[in-house]
């Protein structure tokens, strides 16, 4: 898409719990903008607590879209996102209004904002590979990985079943590495992107405060009522930060405060990832989650 008549979309990006949702909103009401969800998790119907999900009344009036849109059974699609974003996007901006992406996962933010065409899928490939992830586990597929595309196994954790099958699956489809099939960046919209982040121990702090709230805010109860729904059987749902804990600690697996170390343990290891990824990024200006200023600073970036 050319850059003539594309609208300029605001972004705020950044690891859990640095403070992205309070200046979304902030500038929001001062630019008149509306929020265009950009965390995975929040994608997923009923998945509230265990995400931080905004309730209506926390929305401040600041119209969300793109929030509560997948069953809990749904594998995340990050083409269909985009697409769904991208119109969410072009009909915010024409209202006359300015389109806010916000949120931490990283590659759904690049799949809007950049020209990003997915490579596509084989079912039969990708049955095959998931019976063998069923079989054999993550760890001989990461192997796999690892001698065809070293630098994809460096990115994708080896725990991570669902992104090593799709590295494998486009291997298989492209003939190259997983990493090649990735374009160069070619903006899609002119963009400000602003990064909230905070100091690791402050950072490390909210995070475990977020997590005991989470468990007070009755996240098990709201997992078991998940779970008639096909929550143990969503490859991506079921695998979330705090959901995978809960649904131990349901199971009799873990006690709570297992279930709440390992949340911790687990989501500060997220947050080292999404720095990693979203650093690499020079057109993102970091600002000081914690900065009186913030509000401020974050509007003189959007002139």
């Amino acid at each position: 898409m050319p850059f003539a008549g594309a609208p300029r979309v605001i972004t705020v990006v950044g690891p859990t719990a640095a403070g992205k949702s309070a200046l979304s909103l902030a500038l929001a009401h001062e630019l008149g903008g509306e929020v265009v969800n950009a965390d995975s998790m929040q994608l997923y119907r009923g998945m509230d607590i265990g995400t931080a999900k905004l309730s209506p009344s926390e929305r401040e009036g600041v119209p969300h879209h793109l929030l509560d849109i997948w069953d809990v059974t749904f594998p995340a699609a990050v083409a269909e996102y985009q697409g769904l974003a991208r119109a969410a996007i072009d009909d915010i901006h024409a209202r006359g209004r300015v389109p806010l992406l916000v949120g931490g996962s990283g590659l759904y933010v690049r799949a809007v904002l950049e020209e990003f065409d997915f490579p596509g899928t084989d079912p039969q490939i990708r049955a095959r590979l998931e019976e063998e992830l069923a079989h054999a586990g993550p760890s001989s597929l990461h192997d796999r990985l690892r001698s065809r595309d070293p630098v994809a196994a460096e990115k994708i954790l080896p725990s991570n079943g669902r992104r090593i099958v799709r590295a494998l699956e486009v291997i298989e489809l492209t003939g190259l590495p997983f990493t090649a099939a990735l374009p160069s960046p070619t903006p899609h919209y002119p963009s400000v992107q602003i990064g909230v982040d905070r100091e690791v121990a402050e950072l490390d702090e909210r995070i475990a405060l977020r997590v005991d709230l989470m468990w007070a805010a009755g996240l098990l109860d709201e997992v078991r009522s998940l779970i008639p729904y096909g929550l143990r059987d969503g490859r991506t749902a079921s695998r979330a930060l705090g959901y995978q804990q809960a649904l131990a600690e349901i199971d009799g697996r873990a006690t709570e405060e297992e279930a709440k170390a390992d949340t911790v343990r687990g989501t500060r290891r997220f947050v080292r990832r999404q720095r990693s990824w979203f650093r690499r990024d020079p057109s993102i200006t970091w600002l000081d989650g914690a900065a009186p200023t913030l509000l401020a600073d974050a509007l003189a970036l959007t002139e």
